[in-house]
């Protein structure tokens, strides 16, 4: 078959998630005709994603979380404003779709949380039939629990957010930390783990890796640093017009966000502290590091409770890295982790079959 991606590209991981499908696919003889990335106007894609991907890529303009610059939490009332405000650019947006998903030769597309994609769908109805895949679908499963502090509002807000990205969908592949049965057209599969890291091999190197979905967050980092200058702390961000390498000290450094060099460190550090992204988690429960997790938003809060729950590691309120190494003592690894996270092939295949009835 053939297959057109739509991935919203805010963070890694979903473009990490689509490398790894592609990978996978392209191996079983099927072929990405392209991949449409949804992007925050005047932002950069990383460059590993076209060069990873094995397709052509085009971008597009689309929505995006706004922070407060104190606490560093998202805003989600300013956000709506803002974003309710430039209509005409994701009017245009949904146009672009449309011609693409007419133009693009596939057989089916697949689609990774881009909500105008789902726009796109629920008014004009391509031919095209669209799975959607991400790990926020199982917050659709009604067996999933949500944080018992989460905010009401901001949670009924991201279920509908959810949903009008996956209209019309014939499917949707939720990724999650531990096996759970499907319901309804949910199918639950294991996180998507690149053949790369399955190769990497794994040590302590008295240092920890962290990964900031927010530029802002650094002075958190920077201020933990100075009251503990001793340890060595690695962080990658995605701040704009950074330097490659960012170096504050010897015992801190910031680097734009690199692949490879993301998860090699990852395989050396002795633990892991991020917003509370997926993906990321994900890849440290399957090296067996131990994670703390910062959220910053309601959505990050569900994974962060629902890791929390599958073994990862910890929940924090900031980046507070003494939290994290008071941790450390007690962190067991998630045994049945690895062994659910190997069947993600076989179970995203599985899941992909629908498509054969359509």
């Amino acid at each position: 078959m053939k297959f057109l991606f739509v991935v919203q590209g805010e963070g890694r991981g979903h473009l990490t998630q689509a490398i790894a499908t592609s990978e996978t696919l392209r191996r079983e003889g099927h072929e990405i005709t392209g991949v449409l990335v949804g992007k925050r106007r005047g932002a950069t894609l990383p460059t590993f994603f076209a060069e990873r991907v094995g397709a052509p890529v085009e971008t597009f303009d689309s929505v995006y979380f706004l922070y407060s610059r104190g606490s560093k939490r998202a805003l989600f009332a300013r956000t709506i404003a803002f974003h309710a405000a430039r209509w005409p650019a994701y009017a245009r947006s949904v146009w672009f779709l449309r011609r693409r998903l007419a133009g693009c030769g596939a057989d089916a597309v697949i689609n990774f949380y881009e909500i105008l994609a789902g726009v796109t769908y629920a008014l004009f109805r391509p031919r095209l039939p669209c799975i959607c895949m991400a790990h926020q679908y199982l917050f659709l499963h009604p067996a999933f629990v949500f944080p018992p502090r989460a905010n009401r509002l901001e949670t009924r807000a991201l279920l509908l957010f959810t949903r009008l990205t996956a209209a019309r969908a014939v499917r949707l592949l939720a990724l999650s930390f531990v096996e759970m049965a499907g319901s309804g057209r949910i199918r639950v599969i294991p996180p998507r783990v690149r053949q790369e890291i399955r190769q990497l091999t794994t040590s302590d190197g008295g240092y920890v890796l962290g990964y900031l979905l927010d530029a802002g967050f650094a002075g958190q980092v920077m201020e933990w640093h100075e009251r503990f200058p001793g340890l060595p702390l690695r962080f990658f961000w995605n701040k704009e017009g950074a330097a490659a390498v960012t170096r504050v000290d010897d015992n801190l450094v910031f680097y734009q966000l690199n692949d490879v060099a993301f998860l090699e460190q990852m395989a050396g550090c002795m633990a892991y502290a991020s917003t509370g992204g997926f993906e990321s988690i994900c890849e440290a429960m399957f090296l067996g590091k131990p994670v703390m997790m910062v959220p910053a938003h309601v959505e990050q809060e569900c994974n962060a409770f629902d890791a929390t729950r599958a073994g990862a590691g910890i929940v924090a309120p900031s980046f507070d890295l003494s939290v994290l190494l008071d941790y450390l003592p007690c962190h067991l690894p998630a045994a049945a982790f690895v062994p659910w996270a190997n069947r993600s092939d076989d179970l995203l295949l599985e899941g992909l079959a629908v498509l054969e009835r359509e």
